[in-house]
């Protein structure tokens, strides 16, 4: 790393959620100075490491972002900050345009105007909508069928702009179905009401929910049920080392990468993976398909394993499944 990095903090908007908090653990753990700002809507203060500062607020506060922007030194922003249930979104799709865009827009001028350099993005392969072709590459057409789709790839478009027209560069960071926990125990997914198979899975196996509901089995895939590419999200946080990194060292350059593994696996193997972690049977329900579900999303991974270092560690599915299992249990002796 060179002196630029050692000395630049980062702010993690949204770092007191699941895949922000995993990556504040990654940024503190490779010496890092953090900074986290979270409305604590949906996350938990709880989950920001020691270590991290942290502000309570609102990413579209430009006073406030401006504050810590210029208190704290920032260099580089990263942003988790937003909502990401995608039936909700079908439902509520001016919430996820607020949420997700709006605020967005605001964050980015707010960094703009800090001169701020670097900006890494939390997107969504739900910007793909779906696919014509599987695994699907980062040059496919990007036609979301979901309002939270649409409005992390808008988002992603404000950013392509602004680091064309200003001393920024930014890396899009487009997931697929991130599951698991941080290996060591620290940090897990911990929302209410989740709607993540794994995560739903384990809470079942841990007896919160009496069953799995396994929605639609007609899709075109080998078992009639949906495939999604599972990424562990210790891999993740990770791979957003690795895109600052990137980033520092190449100024002019922006990056849009697939985060995932290039391997699917429908819900039924999914719920095999945590009858064998287990040893024990899920119940599953039979409901309908949810709207805006597509049938199969994988990614193709070749575009990240050329462009940074990152190489994924926990990719098996039992090791994916066992590392949330063991948070969920955490999370039940929690007073």
């Amino acid at each position: 790393m060179g002196e630029e990095s050692e000395r630049m903090a980062v702010l993690v908007t949204g770092g007191a959620g699941y895949v922000g908090s995993h990556a504040v653990l990654a940024l503190l753990d490779a010496g890092w100075p953090v900074v986290v700002i979270d409305d604590l809507s949906t996350g938990f203060d709880w989950a920001v490491p020691e270590g991290a500062f942290f502000e309570q607020g609102d990413i579209a506060d430009q006073e406030l972002v401006a504050r810590l922007i210029g208190e704290h030194g920032i260099g580089a922003i990263m942003h988790f900050a937003g909502s990401v249930v995608v039936p909700e979104s079908v439902v509520d799709p001016l919430k996820y345009y607020e949420n997700n865009t709006v605020k967005s827009r605001a964050l980015i001028a707010s960094a703009v105007k800090g001169g701020v350099r670097h900006f890494i993005f939390s997107s969504t392969a739900a910007t793909y909508g779906i696919p014509a072709r599987v695994p699907v590459a980062e040059d496919a057409p990007t036609e979301p069928i979901n309002p939270y789709g649409w409005s992390k790839l808008m988002t992603e478009r404000m950013l392509k702009d602004s680091a064309a027209a200003c001393p920024m560069n930014h890396a899009a960071l487009r997931y697929f179905n991130v599951a698991g926990a941080d290996p060591q125990g620290r940090a897990g997914q911990s929302t209410q009401g989740a709607t993540h198979l794994i995560k739903v899975a384990v809470e079942a196996a841990t007896g919160k929910r009496a069953h799995v509901e396994v929605y639609g089995n007609d899709f075109d895939t080998p078992d009639g049920t949906g495939v999604r590419d599972y990424i562990h999200v210790t891999d993740l946080a990770a791979a957003h080392i690795h895109a600052l990194e990137r980033l520092i060292a190449a100024p002019e350059e922006s990056l849009t990468l697939n985060c995932g593994y290039g391997r699917g696996f429908s819900v039924l193997e999914v719920l095999d993976s945590v009858d064998r972690v287990t040893n024990m049977r899920l119940e599953r329900r039979l409901a309908p398909r949810r709207a805006g579900d597509p049938p199969a999303l994988i990614a193709d991974n070749k575009a990240i394993l050329a462009a940074l270092p990152w190489r994924p560690a926990r990719a098996d599915i039992d090791t994916i499944v066992a590392d949330a299992l063991a948070w969920e249990r955490r999370l039940a002796t929690r007073p």
